[in-house]
């Protein structure tokens, strides 16, 4: 899906980036705040965000879950994972990347100026959660189109909870992700480019709130998932 890089820009969430530079739910001062516009630019600029995705049949048992796809059966054992997918009949693989671009840019930043490095792995990590929320409303839209509304469980990647980093290999091969969007796997199971994401996520017909929002946003206090 075609995914322009101001309507990436347009969906950060600037908070977000303070919260990853360590400034909780305070603001810098001027200076840094201007320099953080200035880096998210540049950061944008640079970009190339690609993605890939398929969706699969779905069904969980307490501790594993099985994908069946048209050529595939995938299983991946992890009981947060299987909770999370519960409610869910069907459910997407998927990888997204903002590309070489952003990369590059913090190695020139690493060289110059070591705050401006920092201050782009916070924009990168913000630009990804935007690129990737947009992704899945867009994906979400289209298959509701072709029958009932569906509802998207929150995204749920390999090394989270008590699903294995391991499995990083599985998505990657599934989805060529080398071939189809250039983005690699080192030995450490690490993807790069670093600004990244691979993950499983469900869908359902069930109402949800959860798949965009943050956990503070979040009415469900008992949720295993729910982050501080």
């Amino acid at each position: 899906m075609e995914i322009r890089n101001e309507d990436i820009r347009q969906r950060v969430n600037i908070r977000e980036i303070y919260r990853y530079l360590g400034y909780g739910t305070n603001s810098p001062d001027t200076g840094v705040d201007t320099m953080i516009k200035e880096v998210l630019t540049s950061l944008v600029n640079v970009i190339q965000p690609r993605n890939i995705y398929k969706i699969y049949t779905c069904s969980a048992s307490d501790t594993v879950v099985v994908l069946e796809g048209d050529k595939r059966t995938l299983a991946f054992e992890s009981r947060n994972l299987a909770a999370n997918l519960a409610q869910c009949r069907h459910v997407i693989l998927i990888a997204a990347t903002l590309g070489l671009g952003a990369d590059k840019l913090l190695q020139k930043y690493e060289i110059l100026n070591m705050t401006k490095a920092t201050i782009t792995q916070a924009c990168g990590a913000a630009c990804i959660e935007a690129y990737c929320n947009i992704l899945q409303e867009q994906i979400c839209e289209e298959v509701s189109a072709h029958g009932q509304k569906r509802y998207l469980r929150p995204r749920f990647s390999p090394g989270y909870g008590d699903f294995p980093l391991h499995y990083q290999r599985v998505i990657f091969d599934e989805l060529e992700c080398t071939k189809r969007i250039g983005l690699t796997l080192t030995d450490s199971l690490l993807m790069y480019p670093t600004k990244s994401v691979s993950a499983l996520i469900g869908l359902t017909a069930n109402p949800q709130s959860c798949h965009i929002g943050k956990c503070k946003n979040c009415d469900n206090t008992e949720c295993e998932f729910r982050e501080t």
